[in-house]
């Protein structure tokens, strides 16, 4: 009889915990609804890659990349590092008022040679990871001008004739 009484005192006990614990709100603790979005700013790229395409050494070395506030709230950057000394970004210092556009000038130093692959990130006041464009292309040695005649052999550079 003991066991029967304890067995019951248990289970009298859990049911109790188990209905304390209940999810649902009683009517003097209010339901919390998620927040709306409180909108803010939101930076709209016109497009993450900047391509420089295939040109000659010292060649043009600014590219603007434009963008668009489609926020709520004025937008700030805060700060644009490019991935290295070579890609220099360039971007306005003031807020920038929702609907508005801007451009980033990002100029890239043409007098290297060979496949340009480098990243640009983007800091905001959007919170979050920093927006990334991608500046890509191919930067080949300038052909030698054909309209100058190859130096003839002479006395004074050697050449016997």
């Amino acid at each position: 009889m003991k066991k029967l009484f304890l067995l019951s005192f248990v289970f009298a006990a859990f049911s109790m915990v188990a209905v304390a614990q209940s999810t649902e709100p009683t009517k003097a603790e209010p339901i919390e609804e998620a927040a709306p979005s409180t909108g803010g700013p939101v930076m709209s790229l016109e497009s993450n890659t900047v391509d420089y395409g295939t040109l000659k050494q010292h060649g043009e070395p600014l590219r603007k990349v434009s963008f668009t506030n489609t926020g709520t709230e004025p937008l700030v950057i805060k700060n644009a590092r490019g991935s290295c000394g070579c890609t220099v970004p360039t971007w306005p210092k003031e807020p920038i008022l929702p609907g508005a556009s801007a451009d980033i000038e990002i100029r890239y130093a043409t007098n290297r040679l060979g496949k340009i692959n480098k990243t640009v990130k983007i800091t905001t006041n959007e919170g979050g990871d920093p927006h990334v464009i991608k500046v890509v292309g191919n930067i080949l040695k300038p052909e030698e001008d054909e309209s100058v005649p190859a130096s003839a052999p002479s006395i004074l550079s050697g050449g016997n004739n």
